[in-house]
């Protein structure tokens, strides 16, 4: 047995680190260049937003039976808050403050419906009449015009009419199913709106101090004023938007009316209903007035029509939009469209209704907390999102 002691055993690698992921990822980040670098950091954060966004409205398509209800709610209580604010203001106990809005809106909406009615019921003959005249019109017209048909060629027509009907009966009928569901559904969610409508009146504030609880303490005082001068906004918007509906409706029913257009009410009904959709249905429903004096009044009437509706429009589009409208929803024109166009797309007729109020409160939402207007109380500037003039700023009465 030797007396030297066994050699120590040296490790070739004590000069260098240990190599663990962290290095690995060190590595592989500084041969990465920085642009693909900062591109896939903004890629994949975009992508969990487009995410959270499409499951939001994945989860409002599902739950839309209440989700409309509660919208519509919204809006009106918006619309008649002025109203409901002025009688507290004169000093009306609250209870009647409530029921005097809330009897005064249905009292509207009855009149406008039996106003229809009644008119309708007045000119259902008149209108008959007539509709028999423009169908011998137009047969007159096809046996003499450009087609050169006969009387055969129309009967036989008619009669592939008639077959199409008679195969297409059961579909008929289950569409009719699905019409009374929907009335059915539409009266529920009536019923629904009043209700929500009725609670936000008698404790708007106590709702909205309890959703802010929901919020991190830290971030109360934000979302509080965020939504506070959001709600101001569509306030604004819904009042502008009435008194522009109205207008419009004043206008062209009364065009009709001179013209001799049978169902002018129902015709300005229409109209005041669709102008609540910004742009697009001013132009639609005045469509349907001129197609009425084309079917009922003949070709040189509908021109007439066609140019009193064009009258209106641009009285809205250079007047009362820009000036009523524009200081309303502080929201581009181009921005309207476009938020109009993909409300449609995504919820037809209600998206396109909610689309401009909706788009209009994350406006001066978004600007009052990337301003840091909640600090100091200052009512922001919402044309900074779609305008990079930003305009001096007014401090919010309170």
């Amino acid at each position: 047995m030797s007396d030297n002691p066994a050699p120590r055993f040296r490790n070739p690698f004590r000069h260098y680190p240990p190599v663990t992921d962290r290095t690995i990822t060190t590595e592989v980040d500084e041969v990465v260049p920085v642009p693909l670098r900062v591109t896939a950091a903004y890629a994949w954060r975009l992508l969990v937003i487009a995410g959270a966004i499409a499951l939001f409205i994945w989860l409002v398509m599902l739950l839309k039976a209440l989700v409309i209800p509660l919208m519509v709610g919204i809006l009106i209580t918006a619309l008649l808050w002025p109203a409901f604010q002025l009688m507290l203001r004169g000093r009306f106990p609250h209870w009647l403050a409530i029921a005097v809005t809330v009897v005064g809106a249905i009292g509207v909406v009855v009149g406008l419906v039996w106003l229809v009615v009644w008119q309708v019921r007045e000119q259902l003959a008149d209108v008959q009449e007539r509709t028999a005249a423009g169908i011998e019109d137009l047969k007159g017209f096809l046996l003499a015009g450009p087609l050169h048909l006969t009387e055969t060629d129309i009967d036989g027509y008619l009669e592939q009419l008639r077959s199409l009907i008679t195969e297409q009966q059961d579909w008929l009928l289950s569409a009719a199913g699905a019409v009374t569901g929907t009335a059915a559904e539409v009266l529920t969610g009536a019923l629904l709106s009043l209700f929500i409508l009725i609670c936000l009146l008698a404790d708007g504030n106590g709702i909205w101090k309890w959703a802010l609880r929901l919020f991190p303490r830290r971030a109360r005082p934000a979302v509080d004023a965020a939504a506070r001068n959001g709600w101001d906004t569509v306030i604004n918007y819904a009042r502008t938007q009435m008194l522009v509906a109205a207008i419009d409706a004043v206008g062209i029913g009364a065009g009709a009316a001179l013209l001799g257009v049978p169902m002018a009410i129902p015709v300005a009904v229409l109209v005041f209903l669709g102008s609540f959709v910004p742009i697009v249905g001013a132009v639609v429903t005045g469509a349907v007035a001129v197609f009425l004096a084309l079917v009922y009044n003949g070709p040189w009437i509908a021109l007439a029509m066609l140019g009193v509706v064009l009258l209106v429009q641009q009285l809205e589009g250079h007047i009362l939009q820009p000036i009523l409208m524009g200081s309303a929803v502080k929201v581009h024109p181009l921005a309207v469209v476009l938020v109009v166009a993909g409300g449609a797309m995504i919820a037809r007729i209600p998206g396109a209704l909610f689309a401009v109020p909706l788009a209009a409160f994350i406006n001066v939402a978004a600007v009052t907390i990337s301003t840091g207007a909640w600090r100091t109380g200052e009512e922001p500037d919402a044309d900074l999102i779609w305008s990079t003039v930003p305009r001096e700023r007014t401090r919010r009465n309170r």
